[in-house]
């Protein structure tokens, strides 16, 4: 029974912290997306700018749809951005335009932790596919060893978004940094851009606590059937 109210409460844990950073960044881009750039400039056209001020015109700018999926793709150069992002002059928009051209540069300038977070990429795949599994097999069939092996393979998540988090913090500080020094933003815009990535970056930390508290949870399911 004990630890059956601890496994509960670390779903539920997990569920409510996931949700909480969801809202926050919905809302802070929300906010942010009403709200126009002085300059006038899309979030395309912030991009094109920062990576042409960072020697990037190699690197290309497109649309994707959808929401809030903009991301930098290393292996084909190229900065995707969701359609409003692309399309809209708005303080969100540059935010996250800045944010995924700040990737861009940390390809250009081979930094570490992005070099680390690409290796890790194929383990965690793999353990995402095969780990709950290994872990739903072991326990079905009381093969408890497959299922040990199941939680070693998720851990490869873990690790993989403990790599995330440097990489995105780093970006945002670019992103910002850009926005100021590229005169995208003023003073006072900068204050909403800030506020955006940071909702942004809560959401990576609140996938690695997620991650964590499914962890322990499993451990101690295991745990705890291994002592009966």
């Amino acid at each position: 029974m004990y630890y059956t109210s601890i496994g509960y409460f670390l779903i539920f844990a997990a569920l409510i912290i996931t949700i909480i950073a969801d809202v926050f960044l919905r809302t802070r881009y929300s906010k942010y997306q009403k709200v126009k750039n002085k300059s006038e400039i899309t979030g395309a056209e912030a991009a094109r700018q920062i990576l042409a001020a960072n020697g990037l015109e190699n690197v290309y700018v497109v649309e994707t749809k959808g929401y809030l999926n903009d991301h930098y793709d290393p292996r084909q150069k190229v900065v995707r951005l969701s359609t409003k992002v692309y399309h809209e002059a708005s303080i969100a928009s540059v935010a996250v335009a800045a944010h995924e051209c700040g990737h861009a540069i940390q390809d250009k300038e081979n930094y570490l932790p992005m070099k680390i977070r690409s290796f890790l990429v194929p383990f965690a795949s793999f353990g995402t596919r095969f780990g709950y599994i290994a872990v739903l097999i072991g326990l079905l069939f009381g093969a408890f060893n497959i299922a040990w092996i199941g939680v070693f393979l998720l851990g490869f998540i873990l690790l993989f978004q403990l790599a995330t988090l440097p990489v995105e913090f780093d970006a945002s500080r670019r992103g910002k940094s850009i926005l100021k020094k590229e005169h995208i933003l003023d003073t006072n815009e900068s204050v909403g851009a800030s506020k955006v990535l940071t909702a942004a970056a809560m959401t990576y930390v609140a996938s690695l606590l997620s991650t964590v508290f499914d962890l322990l949870r499993l451990v101690l399911l295991l745990t705890n059937n291994n002592d009966r």
